[in-house]
Parts: structure tokens; C-alpha cells; sequence
């Protein structure tokens, strides 16, 4: 039962590192929505939360940032600041997952600093489905709006619409293995809880019977 609980807390924390790796690339990525016209089809612009992208047909790029935090779309504001906020809180997950590994020796070997190490990995565990929750918000949200203005019919079929970018998709795939990470580390803790109390369990009426056993029988005269 135990070597199920590490293999279970290791992927979990497997997992909790690569969804901050696709967080941070969605956050860094340039491509939250793309455009492309018919009438320069050599050329497509990109719109990340960081700056706006220029991409030439033969390969060449140019990206210019964003002057002030007041030129970002509403959305985009909204977007930068979850997408930071789950970036933080994800690191500070991990950070606090490491120490709580049964590979890992920290807290102590007693009973004491195995209910630390239970602890610290529940807190990361939990921080890791909230970081999960705040990627997902973004992503969906400019998913959603991004909808909305591609079949608005107040505007000319002429007029180019943005479409889906790559790093949507990385958000979502980074708020997916968050929440999944978040529940391995939680539920690896609560196995073994429940394994421990299972033993407690079985142990009982053992120590009962030797109690018992090294009692000596009265005598009677």
C-alpha cells in the first residue's frame, strides 16, 4: 500500500511541475488570438498578453509590446493578472510539495513530522486546483469573447475576425493538470490516513490479547 501512496505523491508532483511549465508558456506565448486577411496573405498578427506579433510568410517575426498596462484589451488585463496569480501560486505549491515527499527527508521521521509532510502536501494539493481554476478562467474567457466577435453580425463579412491561438490551448491543457495534480497529492495523503488508521485498527486487539495473556491466573486455595 505504500509503494502505490509514493508512486501516487511522485506523479502528482510529475505532473504539478509540467502544468506550471504550460502555464508559464501560455502566459509567455504571443499567440492568445491570431488574424489573418485575404487581402496581405503573406502576413498574420498575433496578440499575446505581453505584445503583438507580426508574422511574415517567409518566417520572419516582429513582436512590439504593449506601452502601458492601459492599452491591453479589458479582457487581456484580466487574462495577465490570473494567469500571473496561478503562476504563483502553482510555484509556491511545488515549493511546498517537495519538503512533504516520503523521498524526501524533512519534518522528521516520527509521528509528528509525518502529519507535517500530510500537511504540506494537502496545502500544495489545494493550491495546485485553485492555480488550475485561475488558468482555466483566462483561457476560457478570451475563448468566449473571441467567439462572440467572430459571429457578431453587426460587423461586415469583410472585416477579419481573431481566431483561437496556440496558447489558449496551453492554458487549458496547464489548468487540466493542475486540477490533476491538486487531487494526487490530496488523495495520496488521504490514503494514507486511511491506511494508518486501518493498522491502528488491526493492531488493537493484538496488543488486547497480550495484555490479556501476561496476566497470571488467581490461585485458589
Amino acid at each position: 500500500m505504500d509503494q502505490c501512496l509514493f508512486a501516487l505523491e511522485l506523479v502528482g508532483m510529475l505532473v504539478f511541475m509540467a502544468a506550471w511549465l504550460c502555464a508559464l508558456a501560455s502566459t509567455l506565448m504571443p499567440q492568445w488570438q491570431t488574424l489573418s486577411t485575404q487581402l496581405l496573405v503573406t502576413e498574420s498578427y498575433q496578440q499575446g498578453l505581453w505584445e503583438t506579433c507580426v508574422v511574415q510568410e517567409l518566417g520572419g517575426i516582429e513582436c512590439r509590446p504593449y506601452d502601458s498596462l492601459l492599452a491591453l484589451p479589458q479582457d487581456f488585463k484580466l487574462a495577465r493578472s490570473f494567469m500571473c496569480i496561478s503562476l504563483a501560486l502553482g510555484l509556491l505549491g511545488i515549493l511546498l510539495a517537495i519538503p512533504g515527499l516520503h523521498l524526501v527527508k524533512s519534518c522528521g521521521q516520527g509521528p509528528g513530522g509525518q502529519r507535517a509532510k500530510r500537511i504540506l502536501k494537502v496545502v500544495a494539493g489545494v493550491l495546485g486546483m485553485v492555480a488550475g481554476v485561475l488558468s482555466l478562467i483566462p483561457a476560457s474567457y478570451v475563448a468566449h469573447l473571441t467567439v462572440e466577435r467572430f459571429f457578431d453580425e453587426t460587423l461586415p463579412e469583410v472585416v477579419p475576425r481573431w481566431e483561437f491561438g496556440e496558447a489558449l490551448f496551453c492554458g487549458w491543457v496547464a489548468g487540466f493538470l493542475f486540477l490533476v495534480a491538486g487531487f494526487l497529492l490530496v488523495a495520496s495523503c488521504l490514503g494514507a490516513v486511511v491506511d494508518q488508521s486501518r493498522g491502528h485498527l488491526t493492531d488493537s486487539p493484538r496488543r488486547y490479547d497480550v495484555h490479556n495473556a501476561s496476566r497470571k491466573p488467581p490461585e485458589y486455595v
